[in-house]
């Protein structure tokens, strides 16, 4: 190191002021050296951390394409693709946008999990975050996406699964104004790849868990989030009440006969259901009730041959 030289000991030294001089230099030379490297070290051990962390990520289970390498996918292998598809919307004063999204996105990947513990080999790909909104055209930045353009993506989507050699994909919906089956009795014709959908919010009967569940933004969509995301919640003292208007004419009251709702003239805070009594707890019981539901299903789906569907 220049500027840390170990001289000779000086004619007019004692020996042990010598030695002191020289523990001394060394002792300044090893100070510079832990300073210097340190740096070093310090950038390869953060480097190496990142490294490891990615690793980590791309080694998910169940494998989540978004945090994906070429480096995990170009030789893995898998049976089953999940789509989560939810929507941009309004829900009621106290829930996010996002709401729809988040849940399905969040309902996937969990179930997903537990299916790949069990040996199924499934991967989970990005959440479609825009759903069909016709009825809530006039509520500010509902963003809507026609059946018809769905239908586009969805047969786009499952050209680059089939391509990949998966022979099977499985949306899960967290949007009631998404109806994909249509969609599906078009496509599959079509295509070789085995097309599903799941509507998570309706696979395990909501009644034990909730008082009220309400349709949109109520007592369980609350709860959900209130377990998932709970930094996107606002208190519940700022939530609408959630009450709606039925229709008038008795058949689509009863709902036996069905039209689209116009969401204004339903309701005045976009709320349809009481959120009050929702708790995380609440949440956290029906989410797993949920993916275990989902989860088990996906095992099932990967176990089976599309071409030998029926018992």
């Amino acid at each position: 190191m220049q500027g840390l030289q170990l001289h000779q000991h000086p004619g007019g030294n004692s020996p042990r002021a010598y030695r002191a001089g020289q523990l001394f230099l060394r002792g300044r030379l090893l100070v510079e050296l832990v300073r210097r490297w340190g740096k070093q070290l310090r950038r390869i051990g953060i480097l190496q951390w990142r490294r490891r962390r990615l690793e980590l990520l791309t080694m998910e289970t169940p494998a989540l394409l978004a945090h994906a390498t070429w480096k995990a996918i170009r030789d893995s292998t898998y049976e089953v693709a999940v789509l989560p598809w939810g929507a941009t919307e309004a829900h009621n004063l106290h829930l996010p946008y996002g709401t729809d999204t988040i849940q399905s996105e969040r309902v996937a990947q969990e179930a997903a999990r537990l299916a790949a513990e069990a040996g199924a080999r499934v991967i989970v790909l990005p959440a479609v975050p825009f759903g069909v909104q016709t009825g809530q055209l006039d509520v500010k930045l509902c963003l809507n996406v026609n059946p018809s353009t769905q239908a586009l993506l969805l047969s786009d989507i499952a050209t680059s699964v089939l391509g990949a050699g998966l022979r099977k994909l499985v949306i899960v919906n967290g949007h009631g104004g998404n109806d994909f089956r249509q969609m599906i009795r078009e496509l599959q014709p079509r295509t070789d790849l085995f097309l599903c959908t799941v509507n998570w919010y309706s696979c395990v009967d909501p009644r034990p868990f909730f008082a009220t569940p309400g349709d949109h933004a109520g007592e369980l969509e609350t709860s959900m989030l209130l377990h998932l995301a709970p930094e996107l919640v606002l208190p519940l003292e700022d939530a609408g009440e959630g009450r709606a208007r039925r229709f008038r004419v008795r058949g689509l009251r009863e709902g036996w006969a069905w039209a689209p709702r116009q969401w204004t003239q339903v309701t005045d805070d976009t709320g349809v259901g009481d959120p009050r009594q929702a708790t995380a707890a609440k949440g956290e019981q029906f989410f797993s009730a949920v993916t275990r539901q989902i989860g088990e299903f996906l095992i099932q789906l990967a176990e089976a041959d599309p071409g030998d569907m029926y018992e």
